[in-house]
């Protein structure tokens, strides 16, 4: 539903090929563990930005208290 004042929201994504998380994302053998880290990376990126908010804020918290139990 593209509105007045419905526009989506749009990001600039710079990922750090260095980085350890990259190669970790990079060398998991299994679809849906790649997808769970990059869903958790992107979110965490967007968290630190003041961008994860509402719904999808407690979705992360959730995530992340299910990582770590």
């Amino acid at each position: 539903m593209f509105g007045m004042g419905h526009m989506p929201d749009m990001y600039n994504l710079v990922v750090n090929t260095n980085s350890e998380l990259v190669g970790e994302i990079l060398a998991t053998k299994t679809k849906k563990k790649q997808e769970r880290l990059i869903t958790q990376s992107i979110d965490l990126a967007r968290l630190s930005q003041g961008l994860l908010k509402g719904k999808e804020l407690s979705e992360f918290i959730k995530r992340s208290y299910e990582m770590i139990k």
